[in-house]
């Protein structure tokens, strides 16, 4: 890499590096203890808390190129970012007790039971199978 080169990947960089750093800034701005457990609700002497599994990610990218015949030069660059947030459940406070509560995901039991139906049905076949040789 020429010393030209490596000023301009260098003048490239740091704008990206200064991107991805308020991204990270504001990202982690919001990633504090009540966007996983959300504000408590209170009922007839229950109080409930929300519990989320929360995550967030980001990346940014940058390029350049250079055309040996008529040395154009291109440059590109991008990023992108995104949360995610996800029940798990809630805490619940009565009578001076506090009890996590698990949300269910119905689908996901319904799967599991389908995959074990499933895998006893292929193994009983299998077990016919062998008996008959």
């Amino acid at each position: 890499m020429t010393p030209e080169e490596a000023r301009e990947a260098a003048s490239l960089a740091r704008p990206i590096a200064e991107l991805l750093e308020r991204l990270a800034d504001k990202l982690g701005a919001k990633a504090s203890v009540s966007a996983v457990f959300g504000e408590p609700v209170e009922r007839d002497g229950v109080t409930i808390v929300p519990v989320a599994r929360v995550g967030f990610g980001f990346g940014a990218g940058v390029g350049s190129g250079r055309r040996s015949k008529d040395d154009d030069h291109n440059q590109g660059g991008g990023g992108g970012g995104g949360t995610m947030a996800v029940p798990q459940g809630y805490i619940e406070i009565k009578d001076g007790d506090a009890v996590y509560r698990p949300i269910r995901d119905v689908r996901a039991d319904i799967l599991i039971a389908a995959l074990v139906t499933g895998s006893l049905v292929v193994r009983t076949l299998l077990k016919s199978r062998r008996r008959r040789r």
